[in-house]
């Protein structure tokens, strides 16, 4: 991956002659910041695609970083995106750089006014937030609240690369609790509202939600943001295969922790369709999930009496009861419909595969067939 705003070109006086991995060092070491740019921009197409190229442009790491700190927006432009460059699919580069200290300029340029600064900064903590050893490094910066801020107020891309830094920096321990002190639900769930359902940045909205619902503020937010919850419901529905488990997980972590506060705010967004699709066509790890929040959607998420059976219809069914006059009423029956007929051809083809596998053997048949006759 080239870095963010790759249309963005620094001026230089340097003729646009391409160099060698060894010039662009040398001239990295020049006195004069203008061969320096140029050594940064050559560095930037050098390790644009290559692999080999960034292991051994890797010493060029702490004079990239110390042109970070020179006050000429050209110098921490090209610089910048050198070391971004650098750091894609490149492990020790990327723990280099922060060590190297390019942490306190990526944070001010985060804040800068120049909106491909700060894409270029956002993009730059997104890359170097893969790595493990840097989490803490990155939070303990006071990277998150910036990153949040930026998730509200960045440009699209900054605040799509922002949420996968924020996502990044939330799978290492007691981060989330950082990250919910910063108050991202409300930009979260904009976000969430504005970009495709089945895209990665829904993806990865979605996977913070779930993390942030854990918390009483999480969710307490969450259902006060107007259209919240319908958000998370349609990536439930329409979401890519990973962005639907996370936005289930989110609603059912919601109604395990206080069924009764959040069962008719999930219940009024039209959530039973998309449920009823995933008991069926789900991941196994979705299917069990979805009958589990189906079950607690119900009035009562235990079987009244021994003459009504805990079957999903029946549970779908007493959902359905209650939504008299709900404009998702009929797609719920439909989907339940299809569920059951969905049912029962899987049944059906099942017996079949049986049977042909009985007739493969003489000595069987009658035993198989049998078998078969009784389900």
């Amino acid at each position: 991956m080239e870095s963010r705003g790759s249309s963005s070109t620094v001026s230089s006086p340097a003729p646009a002659l391409h160099l060698s991995v060894n010039q662009a060092l040398d001239f990295l070491q020049s006195d004069d910041p203008n061969f320096r740019i140029r050594a940064a921009q050559e560095i930037r197409r050098l390790t644009k695609t290559s692999q080999r190229c960034r292991r051994q442009l890797a010493p060029a790491v702490p004079q990239l970083v110390s042109m970070l700190r020179v006050d000429s927006l050209a110098s921490a432009e090209s610089a910048l995106l050198a070391l971004l460059n650098l750091a894609v699919k490149d492990e020790k580069n990327k723990i280099s750089i922060v060590a190297a200290g390019a942490l306190e300029p990526i944070i001010r340029f985060l804040q800068s006014e120049n909106s491909n600064l700060q894409e270029h900064a956002t993009a730059s903590l997104l890359t170097l937030s893969a790595t493990a050893s840097n989490k803490p490094t990155i939070t303990a910066s006071g990277a998150i609240p910036l990153l949040v801020d930026t998730l509200e107020n960045g440009s699209p891309q900054a605040k799509a690369d922002a949420v996968m830094a924020l996502y990044n920096l939330s799978t290492h321990s007691n981060t989330i609790t950082v990250i919910l002190e910063a108050d991202p639900v409300p930009p979260l769930v904009d976000l969430l509202k504005m970009c495709k359902k089945s895209s990665k940045t829904a993806e990865k909205c979605t996977a913070l939600l779930e993390s942030l619902v854990r918390f009483q503020k999480g969710r307490t937010t969450l259902v006060s943001e107007e259209g919240g919850v319908l958000a998370v419901v349609e990536v439930l529905e329409s979401g890519s295969l990973q962005g639907r488990e996370h936005a289930l997980g989110a609603l059912l972590t919601m109604c395990e922790v206080d069924r009764c506060k959040y069962r008719d705010p999930i219940l009024r967004e039209g959530v039973i369709p998309g449920l009823l699709e995933l008991t069926v066509q789900g991941t196994p790890k979705s299917q069990a999930k979805a009958q589990i929040l189906l079950r607690l959607l119900r009035e009562s998420p235990y079987p009244r009496s021994e003459l009504e059976p805990d079957t999903l219809e029946n549970i779908v069914c007493n959902i359905i009861s209650q939504m008299h006059g709900d404009d998702h009423s009929g797609k719920a029956k439909k989907m339940l419909a299809e569920m059951v007929q969905v049912s029962m051809e899987q049944s059906l083809r099942h017996l079949q595969q049986r049977a042909l596998v009985c007739n493969g053997s003489d000595s069987s048949v009658s035993s198989c067939a049998s078998q078969v006759s009784s389900k």
